[in-house]
């Protein structure tokens, strides 16, 4: 079992920049891949970067990238997701979520990953 805390979230300005942590307890934090998820209001979730467990390959959503960049320190048991050039449609709650390394299943989609956080807000104001 694994619990993850997500922070970080605010409300920010249409070019700022914001970095979201997700603390994970539990069992061993390099046992998981972790992603970063959003859903914002009326719409479905959607991925947005993903990292393998040692941090050596990471994913990212074509909406996100040269922006987002994530990162981990398993010796911290953390996940990172930061935020640069924000955008008002970049407004959505953020989820981080984990799935067992040896998952072979994809980074982009949500099926595979066992464990999720409650979410922190982020919103961009033009």
């Amino acid at each position: 079992q694994v619990q993850l805390v997500e922070s970080g979230g605010g409300l920010v300005q249409a070019g700022g920049s914001l970095r979201l942590s997700c603390v994970a307890s539990g069992r061993t934090f390099s046992s998981y891949a972790m992603g970063w998820f959003r859903q914002a209001p009326g719409k479905e979730r959607e991925f947005v970067r993903g990292i393998n467990w040692s941090g050596s390959s990471t994913y990212y959503a074509d909406s996100v990238k040269g922006r987002f960049t994530i990162s981990r320190d398993n010796a911290k048991n953390t996940v990172y997701l930061q935020m640069n050039s924000l955008k008002p449609e970049d407004t959505a709650m953020y989820y981080c979520a984990a799935k067992d390394k040896y998952d072979g299943s994809s980074y982009y989609t949500g099926t595979g990953y066992k464990y999720w956080g409650q979410g922190t807000q982020v919103t961009v104001s033009s």
